[in-house]
């Protein structure tokens, strides 16, 4: 079934999309939601209970701050991808969906590195231990692939499989390691024909860079970056709720 203007008008008691600031449409049957890529203003979404595979219309709605979504049919996380950018996002509820039944401790650390914005996942509530261990254990999701996309045997796009560190610019990374007072690493750590497909990449070298320091810090020096992760991560969750609130 899909979710339409007349439907979403008569359930909010509204007379158009923009306005609407909270829809509830628990156990509607719903398969397609494309009508959220016209409604930017939502804030509360209630959808639990449908049959809800995708959420690629939803990454439109920017002032949303509360997504519940139990009980559908999204099987892969990677739909998360679609919800990264909403700045105001603090609470979703994505319990009973089949991408949350193989590894319930892994899916939820995966969730929270995804989204550190959260204050609350399947109603429990989220701490700063909590997603500092997400940083460390949680898997890292990736989009989910368009059309025609080639993928590997493990579902990552061929794209996705070869961007390791060492795909990216050894002066890039050397530079870094100067300022930080390391060794320069040797050439023969760089494939050039790698490097000569680099410069068409549009991932940041000094994020790719840090990743190669990492393999060189030991216990201690990797708690102090994982500490300072989740207080920067903090801090710019902070500064796009500002933004947001001030744009409207």
């Amino acid at each position: 079934m899909k979710l339409t203007r007349k439907l979403v008008l008569a359930r909010a008691k509204a007379s158009d999309l923009e306005s609407v600031k909270k829809l509830n449409c628990w156990g509607c049957n719903l398969t397609d939601i494309s009508i959220f890529s016209e409604m930017p203003n939502i804030e509360v979404l209630t959808l639990s209970a449908n049959k809800i595979s995708s959420l690629e219309h939803i990454s439109n709605c920017q002032n949303l701050t509360e997504l519940y979504l139990r009980r559908n049919d999204i099987h892969n996380l990677s739909e998360l991808s679609h919800l990264k950018s909403l700045a105001c996002l603090k609470v979703l509820w994505l319990a009973e969906n089949p991408c949350c039944e193989r590894d319930p401790v892994k899916y939820r650390l995966t969730v929270l590195r995804s989204l550190p914005g959260l204050h609350k996942l399947d109603n429990q509530v989220v701490t700063e231990e909590e997603l500092a261990l997400a940083l460390e254990k949680g898997e890292e999701i990736l989009t989910p692939p368009g059309p025609g996309s080639a993928c590997s045997t493990n579902g990552h796009t061929e794209a996705d499989s070869e961007t390791d560190p060492l795909n990216y610019s050894m002066e890039e990374t050397n530079k870094i390691r100067a300022q930080l007072g390391m060794k320069p690493l040797p050439r023969d750590k760089f494939s050039s024909p790698r490097e000569a497909g680099a410069t068409h990449r549009k991932k940041s070298h000094a994020l790719e860079a840090v990743l190669l320091l990492l393999k060189d810090l030991d216990t201690d020096e990797l708690e102090i970056v994982q500490s300072a992760t989740v207080t920067k991560l903090r801090a710019r969750c902070r500064q796009r709720e500002k933004v947001a609130i001030s744009q409207h």
